[in-house]
């Protein structure tokens, strides 16, 4: 048995095509062929039911997959073990990030990993956090920073609370007054960001839970438009904290606290494959992050 009948075998049972797996190997389909038949050989068992309907496991192949996917895995990460050595310990980081986090987040986490390991390079993509999840999920990604998410796949290690603020105008009631109620801020202009995101549900529901339903004068698909449009006094916005830093800084928002309301934040987690050797920049990268958020990073 060898490691070439084995990415055949796997193609073609999830492709259920001995063509389309051909194509994806980019082999001739009578060299897969021969390569299955091969294999059936040796277990001494069909694998696979060729029929006018097309390809379709047999008992005994439905067996033996998962165990053919932990080949090709251990194989993997036997590779990447040696290429890391290869590349004597520089490596590449491949992360994977929600939108806010990799724009008010993610720069100062990555100033200290870089002058901590300046030999790991890294790339950033960006979604959703159900988009990241999925990139972790299908190893586009090594790692991934998100709001919190339970998967059965994956480690979820939480590094910080996200916390939800009001910010208004700097010449707006609220800001001379220095607070607000939930009652008030339900009656004035709210400008929402972004509705497919989590934040956009999480407010609806932070005013539908008080039993009220707050007068939403503008949607918008840009947090960076949502503050522009505060601070030119077209409305108020709850948003992250850290995305208004600059801004309360420079005095052009205000923070103003809602006195009966209980704080509203959500969980910031990096998530990562469970059950897997987890890379050195990984492993660099958790150790960062222990620093910055003040928790010991599992060991390998």
């Amino acid at each position: 048995m060898d490691l070439s009948q084995i990415e055949a075998f796997v193609q073609v049972a999830q492709q259920l095509s001995f063509s389309r797996a051909a194509q994806a190997l980019q082999l001739t389909q009578p060299s897969v062929t021969a390569r299955i038949q091969s294999l059936e050989r040796e277990l001494g068992e069909e694998l696979f039911e060729r029929g006018g309907r097309g390809v379709r496991l047999t008992d005994a192949g439905e067996a033996f997959l998962p165990h053919a996917l932990k080949i090709l895995q251990v194989v993997k990460e036997g590779r990447d073990a040696v290429e890391e050595v290869r590349s004597l310990g520089l490596g590449h980081l491949r992360l994977g990030s929600a939108l806010t986090i990799s724009t008010y987040v993610l720069p100062k986490i990555l100033h200290a990993f870089r002058r901590r390991f300046p030999g790991i390079n890294v790339s950033v993509r960006t979604g959703r956090s159900e988009q990241v999840l999925g990139m972790v999920l299908s190893d586009e990604v090594q790692a991934g920073l998100v709001r919190s998410l339970q998967h059965p796949e994956v480690e979820t290690v939480p590094l910080y609370e996200d916390e939800i603020v009001l910010a208004v105008p700097r010449d707006h009631s609220f800001a001379q007054r220095g607070e607000a109620r939930l009652e008030e801020v339900a009656t004035q202009p709210l400008i929402l960001f972004d509705r497919g995101s989590s934040y956009f549900g999480l407010i609806h529901s932070y005013f539908r839970q008080a039993g009220m339903v707050p007068h939403v004068a503008m949607e918008l698909d840009s947090l960076e438009a949502t503050k522009r449009m505060v601070e030119e006094g077209l409305g108020i916005a709850m948003v992250p904290r850290v995305t208004i830093e600059r801004e309360l800084e420079l005095g052009v928002l205000v923070e103003v606290p809602i006195v009966d309301a209980a704080p509203l934040s959500r969980t910031i987690a990096l998530i990562y494959r469970r059950n897997r050797r987890r890379p050195r920049p990984v492993l660099a990268f958790l150790e960062v992050l222990g620093e910055i958020y003040r928790f010991q990073p599992a060991s390998a």
